[in-house]
């Protein structure tokens, strides 16, 4: 006590003396805004705390600034060095894996997956209401298996840790295979399902529903041709190559049966969630009904725009949202300054491509070809409803510009000539405006921006909520599944539920025609929803889809000879003639598919750390 003078002693001692009653616990150091681990199962209001955090390893949803849209064949990222690249030409490898978003990247869903186990592993004995502990264990239960789904999609079989480890545990564990993943899944998510049914269903928290549809999905990536091993080996040299082939896919049993599983796990979804959004049609709607429609599930009930109905909001269209409000900045709140036009003062992120754009169908339900010359010289009119809620193109309406050279308000992505005078498009990487932000592809994405006027440049948040699971969703595993089956009536019947709300007509296809169908009308309805990034691996026609070189479109519209421009240009067909050439564009990306690419690596600092770890095929 050398360091303490006799002053310091005499005022520690008077202090002590002073204390009501001379507690001997006046020196009890616990901070006081901290609660030690032991209380937090004691109190319902702590406990429940707990378990919310869990709901962290969600982060924003699909909202990063990069999404997977810009690793599928649904866009491109405008921004260079994000290490985006590295992952669309194949050269990603356990030294550089290239851009993950946080919600998939391995550590990170191991820290939520060891929170859930802690949580799992102090529930039981919780001194709180039961109703309260059946549900905080139902979303933990429901948490960790998202979390391990999360983890297989990206890199097959992994390490199921279902205890908390201390520090001087032996941290080293095998890979489980596909299949023992996949059941954990399927299980944890029926005993969620157990522990929540009954309970409120409130969209922004895990509920009987969302339990349901995470089976859904599991089950109906476990049909796919991606995890039932004869088909992937027959279809891939490097997965037939693989000496584990047990870590990624089914190496035994009844295909039909996991159909079967798929199909009935789908059912269950649609049959008690009862409905999705206006899913119940005879016949198609208009097509301004149907964009209406299309628009209002995409804003999800926030957006203030007249054509975005609110009802979508109380609806069971969306499961499982995350939501977001002013009160609180998250990056998820700034889609639209992210990803808007340059010309808006936008940053033009996750930008569609040609590839996307040429998928939506024809209002009559035919393909879009540019073999067509009527489809070529008018490639914008009379598309799919979705279309034009989904994509800004030359000529799309859009927000109040605020400036003196469009007072049309409307996307300009092309080059205009009026005789000798040259006119750049406000929103092209040649244009007055943060030119730099301008998109490469001559498009720009839409869905999920909020079309309210007065977000005009977008700096102002919106709040419109990503939706994690969707009603839609499960139509689309049923519908696949029963295709599977040979069951074409019902499936086309189901598929045609989705159809006629977007304002499109009945499909009559069967066979191939069939599967092919339904697989672009996934496509179309899912866009930039983190679904293609998936279906294009696991369907494994990803050399055939994501390998593409990206194509652009070219836009130029020339004034009639005796016509007179108006001024400031605006779009007018009756005064230009517009010409539009789709074409290769390797600016960004050199995009190729080696067979690789349908897992990504075990980074090398994971592999170091645990030995028993066996690396994905192809690395």
């Amino acid at each position: 006590m050398k360091n303490i003078t006799r002053r310091t002693v005499l005022m520690l001692i008077l202090a002590g003396t002073m204390l009501t009653g001379c507690k001997k616990d006046f020196l009890n150091l616990t901070p006081v805004d901290q609660v030690q681990a032991s209380e937090a199962w004691k109190d319902p209001s702590l406990a429940e705390a707990f378990v919310n955090g869990i709901y962290g390893g969600l982060y924003e949803g699909g909202f990063d600034e990069q999404m997977l849209a810009s690793i599928s064949d649904e866009a491109i990222f405008t921004h260079q060095g994000r290490n985006i690249n590295t992952i669309n030409q194949g050269v990603m490898d356990p030294t550089n894996s290239g851009w993950l978003a946080r919600q998939t990247e391995w550590t990170n869903m191991y820290s939520f997956i060891r929170t859930a186990n802690i949580a799992l592993e102090n529930l039981p004995t919780a001194t709180i209401d039961k109703t309260l502990k059946d549900r905080l264990e139902g979303e933990a239960r429901f948490l960790r298996a998202y979390y391990y789904h999360q983890l297989l999609r990206f890199y097959g079989g992994v390490p199921l840790v279902t205890k908390v480890y201390g520090l001087n545990d032996d941290y080293t564990i095998a890979r489980n295979t596909y299949a023992e993943v996949s059941s954990f899944i399927v299980k944890e998510s029926d005993a969620a399902f157990a522990l929540l049914k009954g309970k409120a269903r409130i969209k922004s928290r895990v509920s009987d529903l969302v339990a349901l549809a995470l089976k859904s999905r599991q089950l109906i990536y476990d049909a796919s041709d991606l995890h039932d091993m004869p088909t992937a080996k027959a279809k891939s040299t490097v997965i037939s190559a693989f000496s584990k082939p047990e870590l990624i896919g089914f190496i035994s049993g009844d295909r039909t049966a996991r159909w079967q599983a798929a199909r009935d796990a789908a059912k269950a979804v649609l049959d008690a969630a009862g409905s999705g959004y206006k899913t119940g049609l005879s016949a198609p709607v208009s097509s301004e009904e149907g964009r209406k429609n299309y628009l209002s599930i995409a804003m999800a009930g926030a957006s203030k725009h007249p054509d975005a109905d609110p009802a979508v909001g109380s609806s069971n269209e969306l499961l499982f949202i995350r939501t977001f409000t002013l009160d609180r900045s998250e990056g998820a709140q700034q889609q639209g300054l992210r990803n808007g036009p340059n010309g808006y003062n936008n940053w033009a992120g996750n930008t569609p491509i040609q590839e996307l754009v040429d998928d939506y169908e024809m209002m009559d339900g035919s393909r879009f070809d540019w073999n067509n010359a009527a489809h070529k010289a008018d490639p914008y009119t009379n598309r799919d409803p979705r279309f034009y809620a989904s994509i800004l193109y030359d000529g799309a309406p859009w927000k109040p510009r605020g400036r003196a050279e469009d007072p049309a308000n409307e996307i300009q992505t092309g080059t205009y000539f009026a005789g000798s005078t040259k006119i750049v498009g406000l929103d092209t990487r040649q244009g007055p405006i943060e030119n730099w932000n301008g998109s490469f592809t001559g498009y720009y994405f839409r869905k999920f921006i909020d079309p309210d006027p007065t977000l005009r440049d977008n700096t102002a948040r919106q709040v419109i909520p990503w939706a994690y699971f969707r009603y839609t969703e499960a139509i689309f595993n049923y519908v696949e599944a029963t295709i599977e089956l040979g069951q074409e009536a019902e499936a086309r019947m189901w598929l045609n539920k989705i159809r006629f709300r977007a304002g499109m007509p009945a499909v009559t296809e069967s066979g191939e025609a069939l599967r092919d169908r339904y697989r672009n009308e996934r496509r179309i309805e899912m866009a930039y929803e983190e679904q293609r990034f998936f279906d294009a691996r696991r369907w494994m026609i990803a050399p055939q889809t994501l390998g593409r070189k990206t194509r652009y479109i070219i836009v130029e519209g020339r004034l009639k000879p005796g016509a007179t421009a108006p001024v400031p240009y605006r779009k007018d067909v009756t005064k230009f003639d517009y010409t539009y050439m789709p074409v290769i564009n390797n600016d960004l990306e050199n995009r190729t598919w080696l067979d690789k690419m349908y897992y990504r690596p075990l980074t090398l600092a994971e592999v170091q750390r645990n030995k028993l770890l066996v690396q994905n095929p192809g690395y």
